[in-house]
């Protein structure tokens, strides 16, 4: 009697405290999970990749894609502004690239609409690989294993500023983070987050943080002023999207970046002056929501945030496909 009602209550404990952590779906969240990429053109996507780690499309022949969004560390590179030819010393922090695809524009301020129309930009940039559209797509003629693989792409030999920011984005467009605890968590698995993470979700979500940061990117997805209780200070120059409008309503208006991967992405801001998850928490939470979290707060809203980390782009690196004799030399890089 005794073991078959101890046998009784040991079930009833299951049903009532372990069964919410396991097995059984969330109600329905601001943050969506994000899905593995589907690569429906392989060989565009490899041809993108290439291009993406090639330096010859700068006129240094130092400077590629990857190094401004390098994909070793979450698709950033780690520096408050990037560093682009002649190290000139740029004017804004280089947002990851990582979950790119899911933006509703490129840039901070939004001025490409499309993976493809930012991947052109940086290449005639005279500030980060200083070359023209031109000369890359002629250096790129003058390379045999190049010329095979937009045959191989496209179908035919034409090699192209379009074709060649096609693929880039192609292959930026894999760069997807799925199977983060946070997503494991979504899709049931309720022990993917330990207590502390939770109560942080629930922090961000009480707080308001969501209203800007949802969907599967948590961000990306609009453009927000940046300092709506209180003046942000800064001496960084951007404007925001009121240089693209021309409206000065617009002014300091900055696409809402992803949260995905950001314990990776630091610096934090367009202007990359918050080093730390918790200083941009504490800055956040002041400016934005006109709330001074406590310290406890903070940890557990930074515990939340380190979740959304997700897998990482896994790729062989490209073999580039050597120079001929006829490719334009790079000219000297000075120091």
């Amino acid at each position: 009697m005794y073991l078959k009602l101890f046998a009784t209550s040991v079930a009833l404990f299951a049903t009532v405290l372990v069964a919410p952590l396991v097995g059984q779906a969330p109600a329905k969240e601001p943050i969506t999970p994000i899905e593995p990429a589907r690569i429906t053109r392989p060989a565009v996507v490899e041809l993108g990749k290439k291009l993406y780690f090639d330096p010859r499309l700068s006129k240094s022949g130092f400077i590629s894609c990857n190094s401004c969004h390098n994909l070793s560390m979450g698709g950033s590179d780690n520096l408050k502004t990037s560093i682009g030819h002649n190290w000139q010393k740029g004017p804004i922090n280089s947002p990851t690239v990582l979950n790119s695809g899911l933006n509703v524009a490129q840039f901070w301020d939004g001025r490409a609409a499309t993976l493809k129309a930012q991947a052109g930009g940086p290449i005639a940039n005279p500030g980060e690989m200083a070359f023209t559209h031109e000369l890359a797509v002629g250096m790129l003629t003058t390379i045999p294993g190049y010329v095979t693989e937009f045959q191989k792409a496209f179908g035919d030999k034409t090699i192209d500023i379009d074709r060649v920011t096609e693929a880039i984005a192609a292959f930026e467009e894999t760069l997807v983070t799925p199977n983060s605890r946070f997503d494991k968590w979504l899709k049931g698995d309720r022990r993917a987050l330990t207590l502390e993470e939770q109560s942080g979700y629930a922090l961000f979500k009480a707080s308001g943080c969501t209203a800007c940061h949802n969907g599967p990117a948590a961000g990306g997805a609009a453009f927000r002023k940046m300092g709506v209780v209180e003046p942000y200070k800064t001496d960084n120059p951007a404007e925001g999207r009121a240089a693209v409008t021309g409206k000065d309503a617009d002014r300091f208006n900055f696409k809402v970046p992803t949260l995905r991967n950001v314990e990776l992405t630091y610096p934090y801001f367009h202007d990359g002056a918050a080093d730390t998850l918790g200083e941009s928490v504490e800055i956040m939470g002041r400016i934005q929501l006109g709330r001074r979290y406590t310290a406890d707060e903070t940890a557990k809203i930074v515990a939340f945030l380190k979740t959304l980390t997700g897998d990482q782009p896994a790729f062989t690196m490209p073999l580039l496909p050597p120079s001929s004799d006829a490719t334009p030399r790079p000219e000297p890089f000075k120091p």
